[in-house]
């Protein structure tokens, strides 16, 4: 990867980069337009209507809503940090974006990417807490222990991001400035580098790697427990209580780690741009508009929340 891939080995400072985004014709990408807009405003709406619920309602005030409320707050900046400035590329024939705003664009992204891989893995370990050490839980996940772990998770997607943006800025770009996406993203960036990318590739590979090998690992752990624990119960109301709780967070966690793994953590899995794009619509876009839906269709309690608040509001 020493070369640019345009074949023009001219170097020169740039301050802009114009993201191509999805091909076709202005219909088409009117129709992306409508499309993506559609989407966006859900998971919006989802989004901030788990966090109002779980701020509102007192009896969603405990450790799972908690992290629940910050994977809500996590997924709204997930899609907010790509989707205002891909929205308004559909309409625009410059489709420009300058250096700073990449960088930044690039920053953000990949802070809230890992943090929402750390937060899930700290919701399963609180799963396996309340479940397997139910007498110890309210000790165990007391209010500054959450704040705490929450923390840590922005903490660890905070110090990866910095150090995937300087190793992937301090790059030198070739005179082509064209990025083949609708965001500003790693591999992309990559293709555009005049030097050789193969340490950088190694250190995204190797963290990105480290992190989900390492966060899947702590889930299925935690899970292990739990699976074994619900199974030693008698009741059968109680085990099905569990495993829908459970069955939520398990599922979201499986949409996550599957498309992020086959975009990041496997060298060459993604054979080109146009399926990047589209495995990038699926988790920046697809898993935060669900994640609300999942946890609310699935999740009694939160339902009820639901009511209680629409009752309240009919009420007024």
């Amino acid at each position: 990867m020493s070369a640019h891939r345009n074949g023009n080995l001219s170097e020169m400072p740039l301050q802009e980069f114009v993201l191509e985004g999805f091909e076709g014709g202005p219909q088409t990408q009117a129709l992306l337009f409508a499309l993506f807009l559609a989407l966006y405003m859900v998971d919006v709406l989802g989004n901030l209507t788990m966090i109002m619920l779980i701020t509102l309602d007192a009896r969603l005030h405990s450790p799972m809503y908690f992290f629940l409320k910050n994977l809500s707050f996590v997924d709204l900046c997930y899609s907010s940090v790509v989707y205002p400035k891909a929205l308004a590329n559909f309409l625009s024939s410059s489709k420009v974006i300058t250096l700073g705003g990449c960088a930044t664009q690039f920053f953000f992204f990949s802070m809230v990417g890992t943090t929402e891989a750390f937060l899930l893995a700290v919701m399963a370990y609180d799963r396996f807490v309340a479940i397997c050490s139910p007498l110890r839980y309210p000790i165990s996940m007391r209010p500054s222990v959450c704040a705490c772990l929450v923390l840590g998770t922005y903490c660890g997607g905070f110090f990866n991001s910095i150090l995937q943006t300087i190793l992937t800025f301090s790059l030198p770009f070739c005179s082509s400035n064209h990025i083949d996406h609708f965001f500003c993203d790693v591999l992309p960036l990559f293709r555009l580098a005049c030097a050789d990318t193969t340490i950088n590739e190694l250190v995204m590979f190797g963290l990105c790697g480290l992190i989900i090998v390492g966060t899947i690992l702590a889930i299925l752990i935690s899970y292990g427990y739990i699976t074994g624990t619900i199974l030693r119960m008698r009741s059968r109301g109680g085990r099905h209580k569990l495993f829908s709780t459970c069955g939520s967070h398990m599922t979201a966690v499986s949409i996550y780690y599957g498309t992020v793994f086959v975009m990041y953590a496997q060298p060459g899995a993604v054979e080109s741009m146009e399926q990047g794009k589209v495995v990038s619509v699926f988790y920046t876009l697809i898993i935060p508009m669900l994640n609300p839906l999942i946890y609310s269709l699935r999740n009694k309690e939160v339902k009820d929340a639901l009511q209680r608040l629409g009752q309240r509001h009919t009420a007024t």
